[in-house]
């Protein structure tokens, strides 16, 4: 690394410390993960009792030659999370996780949002290459009825942007998904607010398949299980527990001052159950896993019942399959990354358990979920050669290279989180870049930053001035920063025209100011 590079991270954790944000104990023993933890005030179920519930998938109203139409509605309802409790959430359809979207690549998707929840709304579909008017920017609001006679509220305590594009009730979001095969997300996305919305139970999974995905003799079926991966934690009477300074999310923006740096709750739920379990065979089995936490950080690995660990087999990242297989014992997630594993129980006999475990995790954190292998299964040969279709760009193409520091700083007089010691600001363009250039960024943390751009995808160059790390393969719309670290990208901004995001995927980071503007001309 050189003499620079090394100066600017000393002059980015000076910051810190200039930022007044005390790093917690917690901080400092567990260096991988960002924030201070909640304490359930109910007793939690014991782990791997509870099934592993599937999200159903969503049946298009009216599919034509240009595409399908989808319609969902956001709402509140009740549903048994942990066992003899219900609890409130705010849901897609009224199901936490929401309802999975299954598309095709190129094949045009519109989604109808109806909000029926007490507050403004905004639906980002995470990783996708969506028109800037369907990317859900922050303050692309989606009113509730009679919003506008709710004296006092406005828009939630957002700042004026001339740019909003404000609706009532209902909007149609349009995905052209012109990308490759790929788990992609959906969640709230308002500005301020995106924290707390998210923990409530706002979000989903969205598939994209292609002919390169279809070609591959890759699991189907049961045999492909998608993991969205949160922590929660609930309160006396088995609600959800978030602190927030203004419980409403209508005006006050924020947490209690120890939570500043993050939430995380101390159960870990999969699909939306609690260490759940599920029955398997004895094959080859596809996982699409997700980390929708707030601010956890993970450490995946999979370990029998007799002690021995399966290799977990990454065959794709956030933007879809690598050109071949990357091999690990252990796999670091952050929030927002997405991995697609292949596990193979072949080798197990019938009876065999398999934990999904954290490494990070103290306490019941250490444990995911089980696998429980019940029967027989067809074994079959994990292919060595995947997609052909990934980008390369090289840096000699780029027509700019940028820095970004991201630290802790001060918003509206307290402390926040800042990109290059700004924070957030609508009205204010922080990159300007044209449609088709090639640009390589170098970002820095003080502390564990996922840094999301929206719009693109992009490869990793490197880490601390050396190679990139094993789970760093493939095409990612989201890299963890880990504290201290630098890290350099490489993208091509195509697609589409207009006004983006990038952003840290620490949601309270994000809500705190951790967000800046891209436009792509």
């Amino acid at each position: 690394m050189s003499r620079r590079r090394l100066l600017g991270i000393g002059a980015v954790l000076g910051a810190v410390a200039a930022g007044g944000l005390a790093l917690s104990a917690a901080w400092a023993r567990r260096p991988a993960e960002t924030g201070d933890q909640l304490v359930s005030e109910v007793p939690l179920p014991q782990a791997f009792t509870i099934p592993l519930p599937l999200p159903q998938v969503l049946e298009p109203v009216a599919s034509a030659a240009e595409g399908d139409r989808y319609e969902m509605v956001q709402v509140e309802t009740e549903a048994e999370i942990l066992p003899g409790y219900s609890t409130r959430l705010w849901t897609y359809n009224g199901t936490f996780p929401g309802p999975t979207i299954e598309s095709r690549r190129g094949r045009h998707v519109t989604v109808a949002h109806r909000n029926e929840l007490p507050v403004p709304t905004v639906v980002h579909l995470h990783g996708g290459r969506t028109p800037a008017s369907s990317d859900g920017y922050p303050t692309d609001l989606v009113l509730p009825q009679d919003w506008s006679e709710t004296a006092g509220h406005g828009h939630g305590g957002h700042m004026a942007d001339d740019l909003a594009v404000v609706t009532n009730v209902q909007r149609e979001y349009g995905f052209p998904l012109d990308q490759r095969a790929a788990m992609l997300w959906y969640h709230d996305h308002r500005m301020d607010f995106t924290a707390p919305a998210i923990w409530r139970g706002l979000a989903g999974l969205h598939f994209v398949r292609d002919d390169v995905e279809d070609a591959l003799d890759l699991p189907r079926g049961d045999h492909e299980v998608p993991l969205m991966i949160a922590d929660r934690a609930f309160d006396s009477d088995g609600q959800l527990k978030y602190p927030s300074l203004d419980p409403t999310l209508t005006g006050e923006i924020g947490v209690e001052e120890r939570f500043t740096a993050g939430v995380l709750g101390d159960a870990v739920l999969v699909n939306g159950a609690p260490w759940p379990v599920h029955e398997v065979d004895s094959g080859l089995y596809r996982l699409r896993v997700l980390n929708a936490s707030n601010a956890r950080h993970y450490e995946l690995e999979a370990v029998t019942d007799t002690g021995r660990r399966l290799p977990l087999v990454q065959i794709g990242a956030d933007q879809g399959l690598l050109a071949a297989p990357v091999r690990h014992e252990r796999l670091p997630m952050a929030p927002a990354e997405r991995y697609d594993l292949l596990l193979d129980l072949g080798e197990l006999p019938v009876g065999s358990k398999v934990r999904l475990a954290n490494r990070l995790g103290e306490g019941r954190m250490k444990d995911v979920m089980q696998f429980h292998v019940v029967r027989a299964g067809r074994r079959a040969a994990i292919p060595e050669t995947l997609a052909t279709d990934l980008p390369e760009w090289d840096r000699s193409e780029a027509v700019a290279v940028r820095d970004f520091a991201f630290r802790a700083g001060r918003m509206n007089g307290r402390h926040g989180w800042v990109i290059d010691g700004l924070p957030f600001d609508p009205n204010r363009t922080d990159v300007t870049t044209r449609l088709g250039d090639v640009e390589v960024w170098r970002l820095i943390a003080d502390v564990h930053h996922p840094v999301h751009l929206h719009l693109v995808g992009f490869r990793v160059l490197s880490r601390g001035g050396g190679a990139p790390l094993p789970h760093d393969a493939g095409l990612k719309d989201t890299i963890a920063l880990r504290p201290g670290e630098s890290a350099e990208i490489i993208t091509r901004f195509d697609g589409y025209r207009g006004r983006y995001l990038f952003h840290c995927h620490n949601a309270e980071h994000e809500d705190m100011g951790m967000m800046a503007n891209l436009e792509v001309t």
